[in-house]
Formats: C-alpha cells, structure tokens, sequence
C-alpha cells in the first residue's frame, strides 16, 4: 500500500473522526479503568490445554514488563519504573544494566524488550525507552556479563503518561516489529506521518524495512489505539492484542498496510475501510498485555482481567471458523502483563502488581512458571 493510499485512509477516517467529536466522548480507559458497557464475546467452555503454575520463577521484582530469552536459555527483564534490565539464569536475578533516561510516570518506563536472531555474532539487545520527549528504540551490545551504553536507532515516537505502546518481536523475516500508543492523542493513530498508534517494521539498524508499504516508512499498519502484545503463530502470521477505550478490548490479525479503525471505531465497525478485530473482550476481563504464541494456541495476559487467557485459533483462515477463548488463574496473582514462551517448554508469566493499580503481596511483582497438560 503507498503512503499516497495511506494518507487517503487517514484523511476518510479523520473526516468521519471529527464528525463524531460533535458528542460527548467517553473518557479514557489507562490500562483498563473503565466500566464495562456490554459483553461482546463470552469464554468458551474449557478444552484441551490447561495451565498449571508449577513455581515461581523471580520475585522482588518492581513490575516486569519485557522478557526476553538469550541462546543459552537465561532471560533478560526490564523493569518499567527503575530502568533496570536484570538476567535471571536458574531462578538467580542479577542486573545488567539500566537506562538512565528513562522517564517513568504512568504507564511510561523501560517497557519491551528483543534479543537480535543473530546474537551469537552480533550480541544485540534491543530496547523500547520513554523519555522527556519521547518513546525510542534502543540497541546495546550484551557481553554476557554487563549490557553497554545503548544507542539510539529510533526515536520520535509520541510519549505521554498513557497508551505508550512498547512491545518488541522479531518476525519471521528477520525485522523488527514495534508497537506503538497513540500517546492519549487519539488522531495521531489515523495520521501516516506519525509514529504514534501504529505498529512499525524496522531493520535491526533501525531503518524502515525494505518492502514495508511506504518503503521510506517504517508504518506497517496504523490505526490502533494501544498496543502491547505481539506475537507470531506457526503460520507467520501476526496478531497483536490491543487496550479498547470504554467497550472493548482487541485481538487483530495484522496485515501490511491495513487500517484497524482507531479512534473512528472501537471493536468491530464493520467498515470497508478498516480491519475489524478477530476477537473481542469487555475491558473488565482483559485490558491485555502480553501475547505469546505456545502450544497451538495464543496466550494473552490480563491486567484489569487479572487472567490468562487461551485463544484457540483455527488452522483454516479466521474469518471461515470461530476464534474462540478460555480464561484460566481469574483473580488468583492479581494483575497480569507479559506471558512469554520459555526453551524449557513452559510458559513465563508475570505479574504487575506494582504498577500503581494493583495490591501487590509481600514478593510482588514475580515471574511464574506456568506448564501445560
């Protein structure tokens, strides 16, 4: 899709988007605050793919929010509100680092985090940072014992005390994939020159990916509102899990160049020009993070939903079959952010019950291990 296409997109949604700023708004959901106005989809009766927590991974830890697994099976976490990256290796936690621009207020902070494909040659830690003045992609060389100065390879993403985005994945194809949040500025989603509200596709110098829409873009989809989850399935296809305001919560199959609505509709709109969500959830039972593709199904985190969620996903394209959902642990470790999949064959799931929105226990926030039978 060109940029000329793109820039038509926006400018039919910006037309439709201030047409509806005539009525009053509904105010804005941070990470799942919201009352619940109606039900769009219900669990599904539970199958085959039970979760167990068989222990805790690391505690003492002050809100997790990226996990990432090095060759040799230890993982590196960010810590939102301290810029602390650590390495957990057999249940030890060490730091490695910090970012000492890291601005936390909200739910800004040192967020996603991805480990090159090629870190046996190249040692490439990637970094996604809020600042004074904005959110940026950071890259440092990890020499198995200290994480280096990082360098700047992206910045000019808008940041604000919500809706930062902040999740990192390497595709398939070797790019880099970066959520982004609207900043609490809702056009920016639907703006093609923006970085905000968007999920871009990069290289691992920072450079827009070769084949993306706009070539000199790193845009590989706008629209959305706040997205903090992405993963791949077995097929190479994207999904992504994104925060809804008042009504809903998303999950979206993502495509090049595709429009997923925000801020002119919130679920499905069933409008020719945008993408309407696979899935949907009330915000009290999900405000989603983490997504973790695992066991033939994906796996979804829940803060204000305090869930895991498991979303049996068809082999036939979506649209022909039912997508459906189980919830699994509701209300048991509290507020739930990132779930990952670990070498072992487990999952890794961690709690963000020191966000400033949750209760936390005496060893909040933690990384529980999770198995599945």
């Amino acid at each position: 899709m060109s940029r000329t296409l793109l820039a038509g997109l926006a400018a039919a949604a910006t037309a439709v988007y201030l047409g509806a700023c005539a009525s009053p708004s509904s105010p804005s959901v941070d990470e799942g605050t919201a009352r619940v106005s109606r039900t769009v989809t219900e669990p599904s009766t539970p199958g085959t793919g039970t979760p167990r927590v068989t222990g805790t991974v690391a505690s003492g830890l002050d809100t997790p929010w990226g996990v990432a697994f090095l060759p040799g099976g230890s993982a590196l976490v960010t810590e939102r509100n301290t810029g602390r990256i650590v390495e957990i290796t057999d249940g030890e936690v060490r730091e490695v680092g910090r970012v000492g621009e890291t601005l936390a207020q909200g739910e800004s902070g040192l967020l996603g985090i991805a480990v090159s494909p090629t870190f046996d040659t190249d040692r490439f830690v990637y970094l996604y940072v809020t600042t004074g003045s904005d959110n940026r992609v950071l890259r440092a060389v990890f020499d198995g014992t200290t994480l280096a100065e990082p360098e700047v390879i992206l910045d000019g993403i808008p940041a604000g005390r919500i809706h930062d985005g902040g999740r990192m994945i390497f595709g398939p194809d070797g790019m880099l994939y970066v959520a982004t949040g609207e900043a609490g500025e809702r056009e920016l989603a639907q703006d093609p020159e923006s970085l905000g509200g968007k999920i871009l596709r990069i290289t691992g110098d920072g450079e827009p990916a070769p084949d993306n829409p706009d070539p000199a873009s790193p845009v590989y989809s706008l629209g959305h509102r706040n997205v903090q989850g992405l993963a791949f399935d077995d097929r190479g296809r994207l999904w992504a899990s994104e925060f809804g305001q008042n009504d809903v919560d998303e999950l979206n199959l993502v495509t090049a160049g595709a429009n997923y609505g925000w801020p002119v509709t919130e679920g499905a709109g069933g409008s020719d020009e945008f993408v309407d969500p696979v899935l949907t959830w009330p915000v009290s039972q999900a405000s989603p993070s983490g997504l973790a593709w695992f066991d033939g199904s994906l796996w979804m985190a829940g803060l204000r939903g305090e869930r895991l969620w498991r979303i049996d996903i068809p082999d036939t394209d979506v649209q022909d079959t039912a997508v459906t959902a189980t919830d699994f642990f509701v209300g048991e470790y509290g507020r739930l952010r990132t779930v990952v999949a670990a070498p072992d064959g487990s999952l890794w799931l961690t709690t963000s019950n020191r966000d400033g929105r949750g209760s936390p226990a005496d060893d909040d926030d933690r990384i529980l291990r999770i198995e599945i039978s």
